[in-house]
């Protein structure tokens, strides 16, 4: 029996990376109709006779999405991601629609992007490379810090919060990290513990691993930026609802953040994985953002390389397979036990 996949937010590196994997697999049965589309209660109507949905971080599962595709006859979502935020749980678990995720992937990945954003922030290896293609060779503006023996306060010590810690650590800095579930492999690696404030006050640089959820929705905020170093750092690799955008803004114009690395933006859907080089973008408070020397935005691409594709495709066709075969692993679908 076909197992049919309807996959959402499609580019083409997508849908190799997929094809690649699946053409290694033995399941034949699995067929794959890819659509560009983000996934919301509109486009849902394209998944009649769909077993599974295989959505990214951008699609909307909201109750009205859900109970659209339970009505077509779906019966699990396939993240191809690790974070599920965007996914009503409740109710998906009351349609009887079960979610997978990819809870680890190629967390390196992540870890190097974040310290490309603060070398680059840094050293402004950006402006140096512009400057050099005009011929401009002057070294003013330019100065950057050592990162050695500096303070870095890692926030999350899940995979990736641990992976971007050990390339900190190659780099003399001193690191400090807040989470409520501490990790023992961290605290063997010379890590200390803190209490959030006590990290936001002694770090010359915050860095963002945590997932979003309803307590962590704005962890950074008014009142967590002032409690910060004047001229801090901050870094956010994880996802854009940790962020308060026009909190940091008014952090930026006093100079209380001195520093702002994102790769990942509160208003993203609206914006990132899309060519809008030819239109005006509506957004103002991002648009501010970029005015800003001090500010690089990537377009959430820290997961973008070769092996992290790879073993995303891998992941989420294996959930597809214990979905269908009727083994889901535990850690993998998030609305198991709910």
């Amino acid at each position: 029996m076909t197992h049919k996949i309807a996959f959402f937010s499609t580019k083409s590196y997508d849908e190799t990376a997929f094809n690649q994997v699946l053409e290694k697999t033995s399941a034949q049965e699995i067929h794959i109709t890819y659509f560009p589309h983000t996934l919301d209660h509109d486009t849902a109507a394209l998944c009649d006779n769909a077993d599974t949905v295989c959505v990214f971080v951008n699609d909307t599962l909201d109750k009205t999405t859900l109970e659209v595709l339970a009505s077509k006859g779906v019966k699990h979502i396939a993240l191809r991601c690790a974070g599920f935020n965007n996914v009503d749980l409740d109710a998906a678990t009351a349609l009887g629609i079960l979610v997978s995720r990819v809870p680890a992937y190629s967390p390196e990945t992540v870890a190097e992007h974040t310290l490309a954003l603060i070398l680059t922030l840094n050293r402004n290896t950006h402006k140096a490379y512009n400057r050099v293609k005009e011929g401009n060779f002057e070294l003013a503006g330019l100065m950057g810090f050592t990162l050695h023996n500096k303070t870095v306060g890692v926030v999350g010590s899940g995979k990736i919060g641990k992976a971007t810690m050990k390339i900190l650590r190659g780099f003399g800095c001193e690191i400090l990290c807040y989470d409520p579930y501490p990790d023992n492999e961290v605290i063997a690696l010379g890590v200390e513990y803190v209490a959030l404030n006590t990290l936001l006050s002694s770090a010359d640089i915050v860095s963002l691993h945590c997932p979003l959820t309803e307590e962590s929705h704005h962890l950074i905020n008014a009142a967590s930026i002032d409690e910060m170093k004047k001229g801090v750092m901050l870094i956010n690799t994880s996802r854009g609802g940790l962020v308060d955008t026009q909190a940091v803004i008014d952090g930026l114009k006093s100079k209380q953040i001195g520093y702002l690395g994102l790769d990942v933006y509160e208003q993203e859907s609206e914006l990132f994985f899309k060519d809008l080089s030819d239109d005006i973008i509506q957004d103002d408070r991002f648009q501010r953002l970029q005015t800003f020397p001090n500010v690089l935005i990537t377009g959430h691409q820290g997961f973008f390389t070769r092996e992290a594709l790879g073993e995303i495709a891998t992941v989420t066709l294996n959930n597809i397979l214990d979905f269908q075969g009727n083994i889901p692993k535990p850690a993998n679908f998030v609305n198991l036990d709910r």
